[in-house]
């Protein structure tokens, strides 16, 4: 009898530190993670933000972000990167020197409910990747080769690029495949004058058949609240290698479009590194780098360049400049886009290419002499695009370009 009693009492001791552990258990997932976004030296409008979960919520694929102020709450739309374990969400109207609170919850702790506004759709048809806001369409990539129009020339063809890009009011701002530089796509990154195991090399201008850009894998897209994205993998193959082509440089491209509508942002983060053991030498050059061709209605005189230095077609071209806006008449209005270059890039600010009669330009750092992109060492370059319909505002761009530079603060305030 005694024996019975004995395990009746550890079988109560034993539920009783289960039920508090349970308790405890409980207690931590429900616990939110407070977060504050401080302006700090400029008043910040429609920024896209991030915060790294680092091992919070590690089990967490879905979240609810809540805006806090005093006892009151509204909902916000925020999405998780999985890639990173980053929650994005847009800040709007944060005063300099102001700040703002907000909560952060698993979906499974605390839903938010509809009627956070419209996110960025992705659809893919097989052939390329249409982002679009509300019905609205943003951009499209081509992940599938792109024949040149007209009579074929296969060393024409081409894949791994973003056309078209729209305005929000709906009009054609890029161009592709120009009948004077088919080998212009829309926004694109080659490199011109190269070297590779002591051949010359030119992935720019595929006429001449020396270089080629492929997509090898396209490793994911989506749409959300937030932001629409895709991650691609290219391969610059050296065409003129003994035994056929051979690959020279690895590029991964992780783009973001977010959910803006009056305007729209998208970011373009490139990341290079080489194939195998062998460099590959770029060398001094007007051109080459990330490269946009604009809207056919834009040849000739009917484009305009503004830079953040003041400088425009006239006198912008080998200048450098953070950003860099290009405009013009679209359907008889008005419109434009600023490309931004990040300051961690390399020679940022770089220097451009501005072209004198066509509505082409390029952000090339080769222009201030040779470099190498070496073995075991990636080459980084981030870009952000900023696309409307109106007149270019200087003070806008440049506002974009400070919040892409040097964002708002973003800390935990309680966890």
């Amino acid at each position: 009898m005694m024996k019975k009693k004995s395990m009746r009492g550890v079988r109560s001791g034993f539920c009783g530190a289960l039920a508090v552990l349970m308790f405890f258990a409980l207690a931590v997932r429900v616990e939110s993670v407070e977060i504050v976004v401080e302006a700090l030296h400029r008043t910040r409008d429609d920024v896209p933000v991030s915060w790294d979960l680092g091992g919070r919520y590690a089990d967490s694929k879905s979240f609810s972000l809540w805006e806090v102020d005093g006892k009151k709450e509204k909902p916000v739309a925020v999405q998780l990167d999985p890639a990173t374990r980053r929650v994005h969400w847009i800040v709007s109207g944060i005063k300099v020197r102001d700040s703002r609170r907000y909560r952060l919850f698993s979906t499974a702790e605390r839903k938010a409910g509809a009627g956070l506004g419209e996110g960025v759709e992705c659809v893919n048809d097989g052939k390329n990747l249409l982002f679009s806001i509300g019905g609205k369409k943003i951009l499209r990539y081509n992940h599938a080769v792109v024949k040149p129009p007209g009579k074929p020339d296969p060393a024409y063809d081409r894949g791994g690029y973003i056309h078209p890009v729209w305005t929000p009011s709906g009009k054609l701002l890029t161009n592709d495949f120009p009948p004077n530089h088919k080998h212009h796509h829309g926004i694109w990154f080659p490199w011109t004058n190269t070297v590779f195991e002591g051949r010359k090399v030119d992935f720019w201008n595929s006429g001449k058949k020396q270089g080629r850009i492929e997509v090898v894998k396209l490793d994911g897209f989506g749409g959300g609240e937030v932001f629409g994205w895709f991650s691609v993998r290219h391969r610059f193959l050296d065409l003129t290698a003994p035994g056929g082509p051979k690959p020279a440089l690895e590029e991964t491209w992780k783009v973001k479009v977010y959910a803006f509508g009056g305007h729209f942002l998208f970011d373009l983060d490139s990341t290079q590194k080489c194939s195998g053991r062998s460099p590959l030498k770029l060398n001094k050059y007007r051109y080459g780098g990330l490269g946009f061709r604009g809207s056919h209605e834009w040849e000739g005189p009917n484009a305009f360049y503004l830079t953040s230095e003041g400088k425009t077609r006239k006198d912008g071209h080998h200048t450098a400049a953070r950003w860099c806006e290009i405009y013009g008449k679209l359907e008889g209005a008005m419109a434009g886009i600023s490309i931004l270059c990040h300051p961690k890039n390399f020679r940022a600010p770089q220097n451009m290419r501005i072209h004198p009669s066509e509505p082409f330009f390029n952000f090339a750092p080769c222009q201030n002499g040779d470099f190498s992109i070496e073995p075991g060492k990636d080459y980084v370059s981030r870009y952000r695009f900023y696309v409307h319909d109106g007149k270019p505002d200087a003070a806008i761009s440049q506002g974009l370009w400070s919040d892409y530079a040097s964002g708002p603060r973003v800390k935990i305030q309680k966890d």
